[in-house]
């Protein structure tokens, strides 16, 4: 079974539903047989500059400081209960597309799982920036890749058609937000659901993996 999460690195949803899925995974039968597949979806693909995200939510909701400090705390909560430290003070928004090929490209040297999970982590756990190379470069040195590697990737134009794909693909099977789970491309889960739905829809998706004929 192949599941394609469409997921934005500076989503906080997306932390979370890994989460909820991780969790799920652990109590199902077959886990050693599903494939989990990170899928690029910009959150805000026309951002150009780096800006305070509390800054960027409040003029993009018209909301008061105030009022984005209480949704974070919202978000902080739920993050929490999943075990998860958000710290979202300080963070920034900026523009993700690099940290998505690098994501795509990591897949090729069995790597994506543990990029994503350490450019989540330092971005909402620790408020570091997730944008420039260099960045980047140090979150895939934290998992092991070669830096000249992944700076070679970063300088290159490879994964932009990839990334683009991605969101197309997004945009055709309904998607309109992350995070989005698709489970053998026939059932959907959109955004962080609780456990229970994940669970239930692996259960649901196997059933149907087994039952069709090869």
């Amino acid at each position: 079974m192949i599941i394609d999460v469409w997921a934005d690195v500076v989503c906080p949803w997306c932390f979370i539903g890994k989460r909820r899925l991780e969790k799920a995974l652990q109590n199902f039968e077959h886990r050693d047989q599903v494939t989990i597949r990170h899928r690029a979806f910009q959150l805000q693909p026309d951002i150009k500059e780096t800006v305070l995200t509390k800054k960027y939510l409040a003029e993009k909701y018209q909301a008061s400081l105030e009022q984005v400090d209480q949704m974070q705390a919202n978000v902080c909560a739920v993050a929490d209960g999943e075990g998860l430290c958000y710290n979202l003070d300080e963070t920034l928004s900026g523009n993700t597309f690099d940290a998505h090929r690098l994501l795509l490209w990591a897949a090729t040297v069995d790597k994506q799982d543990e990029l994503l999970e350490v450019l989540f982590s330092n971005y909402f756990e620790k408020s570091l920036p997730v944008f420039s190379h260099a960045d980047l470069v140090s979150a895939a040195v934290g998992v092991g890749i070669d830096a000249d590697k992944a700076d070679d990737l970063l300088t290159s134009t490879l994964y932009t058609d990839e990334v683009i794909a991605d969101r197309n693909l997004a945009s055709q099977l309904g998607a309109t937000g992350v995070p989005f789970f698709v489970f053998d491309m026939k059932y959907g889960i959109s955004g962080a659901q609780p456990l229970e739905a994940f669970a239930q829809t692996l259960e649901s998706a196997w059933a149907e993996e087994v039952a069709t004929p090869r």
